[in-house]
């Protein structure tokens, strides 16, 4: 009895800071609650070796950042609740200022948004990422630098063409192989 009021003290102190994280992650607050919620549930039943050993909020953390890169979203199981949160959720997400930077990362391949956001985000060092993820130190490397090339163009596109529509969900805006060979046809005709 006396670990599940101490689970849910921790939940009450951290559960606003682990959903920051999520969004981080994720860049949409419905994924960031269910990595949210999916990390607690597993930090529930293993609380009693992690409060001991370990820092529950890493070890939330860790399970929040393998989910997010393996596709937790196709699991099989669901939970919804219709009954309304206690406490009402005062966090405030990034500002408006802030969204095209948000949509640019949202737009970034899984592990190169999972290892930037642990990079500057949580300030990891490369080797702390790599034993996180379950990459090697310059996968890490490489995909920090793919993901900043990237952000870097889409921002300075997004500078020069203000107006431009907000990109596609991660995964759509890439090109079919037909698209593709077509586009690199175009690109060597003189």
């Amino acid at each position: 009895m006396e670990d599940d009021s101490r689970f849910a003290e921790f939940v009450a102190e951290r559960a606003n800071a682990l959903m920051r994280y999520g969004y981080a992650l994720s860049g949409n607050p419905h994924d960031a609650a269910d990595l949210t919620q999916e990390a607690l549930i597993r930090l529930h039943h293993a609380w009693a070796r992690v409060r001991s050993k370990e820092d529950p909020e890493r070890y939330a953390k860790v399970i929040m950042a393998r989910l997010h890169i393996s596709r937790w979203r196709l699991r099989r199981r669901e939970h919804l609740s219709w009954a309304l949160p206690e406490v009402p959720l005062h966090d405030t997400l990034p500002s408006d200022g802030d969204q095209d930077l948000w949509h640019a990362l949202a737009g970034l391949p899984r592990k190169q948004r999972a290892v930037l956001v642990l990079r500057f985000y949580e300030q990891l060092a490369d080797a702390e990422i790599a034993d996180l993820l379950k990459i090697s130190q310059g996968t890490v490397r490489s995909h920090a630098s793919l993901g900043l090339a990237r952000l870097r163009s889409e921002m300075a596109a997004r500078r020069a063409s203000p107006a431009k529509a907000r990109p596609t969900p991660a995964g759509h805006d890439r090109m079919t192989r037909p698209q593709a060979r077509t586009a690199s046809a175009e690109r060597n005709v003189p």
